[in-house]
């Protein structure tokens, strides 16, 4: 389990993924981010850590930062009844993050492929994407096929989801 930055930006230096990383203070939500990568042409990433109700499948769902998910919708296209936020426990356990900084570069933690990877087909459209190293004190950019091989050399395949939720 990869527990630091730096122990992350190596697991990336040794697969040879090339991205820009953006260095900030600590940010909490969207629009924290959103001040420090101003001028950056790329998708901005909400990540949500989600659970079925018992807590035996477990999602990263992504989109962007400017849209809602409504909850109820999302669950019918995944295939379960009831969708809620994964515990602080289980989101450290199986990405090695904490609230405030999940992120798709978690599931490089996800050895035992636990958590299912589902994107918002819209933004999927993108060409490069924001994305936390692990913390949220810094931001990489990823062009969108630097993040497929990231998917591949983890293992996540991602599937996607038709994200009809409001514009924030």
């Amino acid at each position: 389990m990869m527990t630091s930055e730096q122990e992350f930006l190596a697991f990336m230096e040794g697969h040879g993924f090339a991205c820009q990383r953006l260095e900030h203070p600590a940010v909490f939500t969207c629009a924290e981010a959103d001040l420090h990568h101003a001028g950056v042409e790329a998708v901005s990433t909400k990540n949500l850590f989600l659970c079925d109700k018992k807590a035996r499948r477990f999602f990263l769902a992504v989109t962007a930062c400017e849209k809602t998910v409504k909850l109820d919708d999302l669950a019918v296209q995944l295939g379960v009844s009831h969708l809620r936020f994964g515990s602080e426990e289980t989101l450290l356990r199986l990405l090695g993050v904490t609230r405030g900084s999940v992120t798709m570069m978690g599931l490089a933690n996800d050895t035992a492929h636990q958590v299912e990877l589902w994107i918002d087909a819209e933004i999927w459209q993108g060409e490069h994407f924001l994305s936390h190293p692990l913390v949220n004190t810094a931001t990489l950019v990823l062009s969108k096929a630097e993040l497929e091989r990231f998917f591949e050399v983890t293992g996540h395949a991602p599937h996607f989801f038709n994200n009809k939720g409001d514009q924030a």
